[in-house]
């Protein structure tokens, strides 16, 4: 059995409205961004003093980085995408969608994958800025996106209580689950991709089994209210999900067991809603952020117990 600690390391402030989602940059950077419209820059080296790197007129929901090239896409809640030279800081171009929010930007290959308030999954060719595709299956949002690890094939989770397969090569829609009585809100796929974990707002964390045409193979009652999001280890071996019930909670990821609650309470958690994960390799830190306006970083330690 394991014995898991739980540090708080840092509580970074700057930005001024609700903090929507996080991404990895590097080893030890990470981005945010913001109800204010703000994208920041932190280094967990040197956690105090964050960088804007972009300002969009409307509130930020999704962001994705493409290390290869060196592109960040920044997806506001209306109209479309920014694409923002990490280095000067500055626009290099932009791209219109629809004119709903953009809760979800996923590289795959050549491709960015947009999640929309139409229920759209919009599919983009980000080196010609050119849309190739529009799935248009449901008029209720495309709430979140998980590209399995091969790249075969991608999971959108929706509003209308569904997850939809698609094949990553044809951009078909593969196979359709009823997967929860209410919005998917977060989808994962194990690092070995054998498995789909999934969650949302009627509070259930999900797994399937992916080579048995996804099979349901666990359904838990996680948290108290909607589970915002997923977020696997740099191992592997645990998970950790977070809430509109306030709380972080951190799960082995082979028995699926829950090892911790990290809470305003026992840890000095955040105070309102916790929107996103991103789990560093950095000294394997762990980032959250909050509708608080507030980042925390966690220090999270497992020790076998004899």
């Amino acid at each position: 059995m394991n014995k898991v600690t739980v540090n708080k390391l840092q509580t970074l402030r700057g930005h001024n409205d609700a903090i929507y989602t996080l991404i990895g940059f590097d080893e030890s950077h990470f981005l945010s961004g913001a109800g204010d419209g703000m994208v920041a820059m932190w280094d967990l080296a040197q956690p105090e003093n964050g960088q804007l790197i972009a300002k969009v007129p409307a509130s930020v929901y999704a962001l994705a980085y493409e290390p290869g090239s060196g592109q960040l896409i920044v997806g506001q809640n209306f109209e479309g995408i920014h694409y923002i030279d990490v280095a000067t800081k500055t626009e290099t171009n932009s791209l219109k969608i629809n004119d709903k929010a953009i809760f979800d930007l996923q590289f795959m290959g050549d491709k960015l994958l947009v999640g929309t308030g139409t229920g759209e999954v919009v599919v983009v060719d980000w080196k010609k800025n050119v849309i190739v595709h529009r799935l248009e299956l449901t008029t209720v949002s495309a709430r979140t996106i998980a590209v399995h690890p091969s790249g075969s094939e991608f999971a959108v989770g929706y509003s209308d209580h569904s997850i939809r397969i698609f094949d990553g090569e044809k951009i078909q829609l593969k196979k359709e689950i009823k997967s929860h009585t209410n919005s998917v809100f977060t989808l994962k796929y194990s690092p070995d991709g054998k498995l789909l974990l999934s969650a949302g707002r009627d509070a259930h964390l999900k797994i399937w089994e992916v080579d048995a045409t996804y099979d349901l193979a666990e359904d838990i009652v996680a948290h108290m209210y909607a589970i915002n999001n997923i977020h696997f280890s740099p191992n592997g071996k645990h998970f950790v999900t977070c809430s509109m019930d306030k709380s972080i909670k951190v799960w082995d990821a082979s028995a699926f067991k829950l090892l911790k609650v990290i809470d305003k309470a026992r840890h000095a958690g955040h105070g309102t809603s916790v929107n996103k994960l991103y789990w560093s390799p950095f000294e394997d830190q762990l980032v959250s952020c909050s509708d608080d306006r507030t980042i925390s970083i966690w220090d999270i330690k497992f020790e076998r117990k004899l």
